[in-house]
C-alpha cells in the first residue's frame, strides 16, 4: 500500500488526465486535483477526453474551469469518437495517442483501471500504457452498475471540504448525467469514505488509485 500525501507531490509540476467520457476525470482523481493545484497554482494540467458532443464538450469546459482554473497551464481537448464503440474505433484512437504523446511530457498521469468493465474505459486504459511507458500512471476508479471496483494501492488523503467540492462540482457542471440513479452525491462520498477508511485517512475521506508501476527514487 502507497499512501501519498502532499509530499509525494513536489516534484510535479504537469498532469495529464485521460478519460473516455466527459465525466470520468472528475469522478475518478477530481478531489486529487483540487488538491494538486493548492500544492501547486502553476501547476500545468492537460485534459484530454474521447467522447463527447456538443452539450457534453460544455460541461467538460464548465468542469474543467471549477477544478484547474481557465488561465496558464490548464488546457482541454475533447475528441468526438463514438460513445461505446472505441474497441472499433481503436485505430484512430491510438493515432490520438501518438499525437498527444509527441506534444506532452507529463511527470504523472491519470487514466481509466485496466480491469473496467466499460469498454470505452479499458481501451484508454490500454492505449495510455501502450503510448507512455516511462511515466508515472495512476488508474482511477469509477463506480457503476457492473461492479467492477477492486483493491486498489495508491490513496491521495482528502479532507471534508475538498469532497464537497468535488461532488458540488460534478452536479454542477454534469447536468445531463443528473437524472442516473448512480451519479448522486451519497455515491461519491460513499466511495471516498471507503477509500479512507481502508487507508487510514485523518479526515476520513480518500480518492485510491492502481499503481501498476511505481519507481522508488
Amino acid at each position: 500500500m502507497v499512501i501519498a500525501g502532499a509530499q509525494g507531490f513536489e516534484s510535479v509540476s504537469t498532469v495529464l488526465c485521460l478519460g473516455a467520457h466527459s465525466d470520468d476525470i472528475e469522478i475518478g482523481c477530481g478531489g486529487t486535483l483540487l488538491k494538486l493545484r493548492r500544492l501547486n497554482p502553476r501547476l500545468n494540467v492537460k485534459f484530454v477526453v474521447f467522447s463527447g458532443d456538443e452539450s457534453r464538450t460544455g460541461e467538460a469546459r464548465r468542469s474543467v474551469q471549477a477544478l484547474a482554473g481557465n488561465g496558464n497551464g490548464v488546457e482541454l481537448v475533447v475528441h468526438s469518437f463514438r460513445d461505446g464503440y472505441f474497441p472499433y474505433e481503436g485505430a484512430r484512437i491510438k493515432d490520438c495517442f501518438n499525437e498527444l504523446a509527441d506534444g506532452v511530457r507529463p511527470d504523472l498521469i491519470f487514466t481509466h483501471y485496466r480491469q473496467d468493465l466499460h469498454q470505452d474505459h479499458r481501451v484508454v486504459s490500454d492505449l495510455t500504457w501502450n503510448t507512455f511507458r516511462d511515466h508515472l500512471i495512476l488508474e482511477y476508479e469509477i463506480p457503476k452498475y457492473d461492479g467492477d471496483v477492486g483493491t486498489p494501492n495508491v490513496f491521495v488523503h482528502l479532507d471534508q471540504y475538498t469532497c464537497d467540492q468535488k461532488i458540488d462540482q460534478l452536479h454542477r457542471s454534469f447536468g445531463s448525467q443528473s437524472a442516473k440513479p448512480w451519479f448522486s452525491r451519497e455515491t461519491f462520498l460513499a466511495t471516498l469514505r471507503l477509500r479512507g477508511i481502508e487507508s487510514r485517512s485523518p479526515d476520513g475521506y480518500a480518492e485510491a488509485f492502481y499503481g501498476r508501476k511505481l519507481i522508488l527514487a
